[in-house]
């Protein structure tokens, strides 16, 4: 393990990954990289080696890809268990000390897998990011300024409940003075500037940046 007590951590799931490139950058900014199940996959063709891996394996195309990582950074569950494999590798990162989690993976494939990860961004520890193949999507609770989305669609969603006293900066439709009540969203807004700045007074948000090149 290459800190005692790490702070930040990348959870790469099974699911439509990010790019290689991508999952590399992100392993450079924390200080922990663990695999769910066939996230492992992803994560080896990155050139990474996780320092956990868990899950089940069921969705694992190859139990050989385990080979590939000391065995005793492997955690195996049983398939019958009342957690997912990826609410598992959050749960053992917190307890390894990580505050801040990244979550690649995840993107395409079934709805109610989809729907379960962005669930877990209604909990009281919720992830701070999650990465797909199509999108990269930010927890909001204060004020967060993001670089480098000139052009890109953004949308906006409120987590537990009622978002209020938001503004915005950099989007071409602001959020000034809205208030997103659950089961509302600003879908679709577009990034005019480099930077888009986001502040929400009161709940928390969801912020997704596409990146697919339709809309």
């Amino acid at each position: 393990m290459r800190m005692e007590a790490p702070a930040r951590a990348l959870l790469v799931i099974g699911g439509e990954a990010p790019p290689a490139e991508m999952l590399r950058a992100v392993a450079r900014s924390v200080q922990v990289v663990a695999a769910a199940d066939s996230g492992l996959v992803p994560v080896l063709e990155a050139g990474l080696v996780p320092d956990l891996v868990v899950g089940d394996m069921d969705s694992l195309p190859d139990r050989s890809y385990l080979s590939r990582v000391p065995a005793d950074r492997v955690r195996v569950f049983p398939v019958a268990k009342d957690e997912t494999d990826t609410e598992i590798g959050l749960r053992l990162l917190r307890e390894r000390g990580c505050t801040a989690v990244t979550i690649a993976g995840g993107g395409g494939g079934r709805l109610d897998h989809l729907l379960a990860v962005a669930a877990l961004f209604e909990r009281e520890t919720p992830p701070e990011r999650w990465i797909t193949a199509s999108a990269d999507a930010f927890l909001v609770e204060g004020e967060r300024v993001f670089d480098g989305w000139g052009g890109s669609t953004v949308s906006v969603f409120p987590l537990g409940g009622q978002a209020e006293e938001m503004e915005s900066t950099g989007l071409r439709w602001p959020l000034n003075g809205l208030v997103f009540r659950r089961g509302y969203a600003g879908i679709s807004n577009e990034a005019v500037g480099r930077f888009v700045r986001i502040r929400v007074g009161r709940g928390r948000l969801l912020v997704v940046r596409s990146l697919a090149k339709d809309r």
